[in-house]
């Protein structure tokens, strides 16, 4: 069951909220759950990014085994277009 939140907005937002909401076709209420919801979202794609980038740089840390961009880069475009291609190699820092 939803449980109810105040929240105190400053008039000029409120005002631009419901224009937006009216431009959406959507009340005040559910462009605002809309937005909460893509922020949250938003928040946690970014907690999950700066994870997986700090679990590479761990990794990288313990073995110091690394990709040249420009090689993987390469890689890619030759994949992508269907040509055979070898992998690239991880080389020591």
């Amino acid at each position: 069951m939803p449980s109810t939140t105040t929240l105190k907005l400053a008039e000029a937002l409120k005002a631009r909220i419901a224009a937006a909401a009216e431009e959406a076709n959507k009340t005040p209420h559910a462009w605002m759950i809309e937005a909460l919801e893509a922020q949250i979202e938003l928040a946690e794609r970014r907690r999950e990014f700066i994870g997986s980038a700090l679990a590479a740089r761990e990794e990288v840390a313990r073995y110091g085994l690394v990709y040249d961009a420009d090689e993987v880069f390469s890689y890619l475009r030759e994949k992508l277009a269907g040509r055979p291609v070898g992998q690239p190699k991880a080389v020591k820092l």
